[in-house]
């Protein structure tokens, strides 16, 4: 070969250096694509909403990026609809090219969601949906999750109830989130000595609730948990206390007041619930998280807005560990299983399933807020025994 041919060869391959370099300078300062897979018509339009307002928030509060990178939304309307989660969850991994997926409220979509997640090896934060399996058996390296497992409020729940209580009974909507949530009541309320006379569900979104009432009227246990979320909660309390059982049979919830109070009027005043966020909890950075998002949005936030903060948190914790190179996929994920989050609701870090640690703590309804009156049990791990996550 010639020394022209050798130069000019060796120029080539400086050039494809140089443009490969460039492509590769440009991917990691161009914006990174958050797909926001979330209800945003149906019954839980108004938890969507404030997931997606959370999320945003924390990304306006870093100048529009994270991890030094702009950011692009691609947001898709799950209509908490599991038929279609597939289809969903797809477009955006593989029409959209999304770096990351963030979604969503209903288990069973969210079940999707991470079964898609695990086939294409995308990044998967769910903002909400307890799931169990999802942390459990179908748990995978490249899925967090920023909110709580089913079963752990659930667990929490039935431990304040114990206090007080030797009998109960549980009212559920007969789908995952409910089957695991009335698990972990069982669980925390055996511990404490109780015993769960009986499950009582109906389908979802069912809001038929009268005849499970009648029926909860007839046991007579000393205590009720019930399950339910979104618009069927505002139903439901009103409904308990227009059958006369509010004052004869403490009721007791996790998100059952969450977001409705306002709605929910007299009926609510009074109840307690378990959760990992209230108001009045007391810390610089939910001081600060209020205020900002009542800026923002001219309303409160809710447990909702905080577990989308808190996704935009932990995503920005991994993407700064890899200065936005979003193609450093383990180192990423490592950095964000040792993240220490700052959370509104406390400190929150992650168990080896990638589930949150967290305290939670009870609160009673008073005019339009849930008040934090007590911790009942701190750090609280989901035990993820089906992970087999090394």
């Amino acid at each position: 070969m010639s020394k022209l041919s050798l130069r000019n060869l060796a120029r080539t391959a400086a050039a494809v250096a140089v443009a490969a370099a460039g492509a590769c300078a440009h991917a990691q300062s161009g914006p990174v694509k958050v797909g926001l897979m979330l209800p945003y018509s149906g019954t839980f339009t108004d938890l969507g909403k404030g997931v997606t307002n959370g999320f945003k928030l924390y990304v306006q509060e870093q100048g529009g990026k994270l991890g030094g990178r702009p950011v692009e939304y691609l947001q898709v309307d799950d209509e908490s609809d599991p038929s279609k989660a597939n289809e969903n969850a797809n477009k955006l991994v593989k029409r959209d090219k999304v770096d990351v997926m963030v979604g969503t409220i209903h288990s069973g979509v969210a079940s999707t969601m991470a079964k898609v997640a695990r086939e294409t090896n995308t990044l998967l934060l769910v903002p909400n949906a307890g799931a169990g399996e999802i942390t459990g058996a179908m748990c995978s390296p490249n899925v967090f999750r920023t909110s709580f497992s089913n079963w752990q409020p659930g667990y929490a729940s039935g431990l304040l109830a114990a206090k007080k209580h030797k009998t109960a009974v549980t009212i559920s909507w007969k789908y995952a989130a409910g089957d695991e949530s009335v698990k972990g009541f069982r669980e925390g309320f055996e511990k404490g000595g109780g015993k769960v006379l009986k499950d009582l569900n109906l389908p979802f979104p069912n809001v038929e609730f009268q005849p499970l009432l009648t029926e909860l009227a007839t046991i007579k246990p000393e205590a009720a948990y019930v399950f339910v979320a979104g618009a069927g909660q505002v139903k439901f309390v009103k409904d308990y206390a227009a059958a006369g059982l509010k004052n004869s049979i403490p009721l007791y919830g996790a998100f059952i007041t969450e977001g409705t109070l306002a709605a929910q009027g007299d009926a609510a005043q009074g109840l307690q619930t378990v959760l990992h966020y209230g108001d009045g909890l007391k810390n610089p950075k939910n001081d600060a998280f209020i205020a900002a998002y009542t800026k923002a949005y001219g309303a409160r936030p809710d447990v909702f807005a905080v577990q989308g903060y808190d996704a935009a948190q932990l995503y920005d914790a991994g993407l700064k560990a890899v200065k936005g190179d979003t193609k450093k996929k383990a180192e990423m994920i490592k950095a964000m299983e040792n993240a220490k989050i700052d959370s509104p609701r406390g400190r929150l870090t992650f168990s080896k399933s990638h589930n949150p640690v967290q305290d939670y703590y009870v609160r009673v309804a008073k005019g339009t807020e849930n008040v934090v009156t007590d911790t009942i049990v701190k750090a609280l791990a989901d035990p993820s025994p089906d992970c087999k996550i090394q």
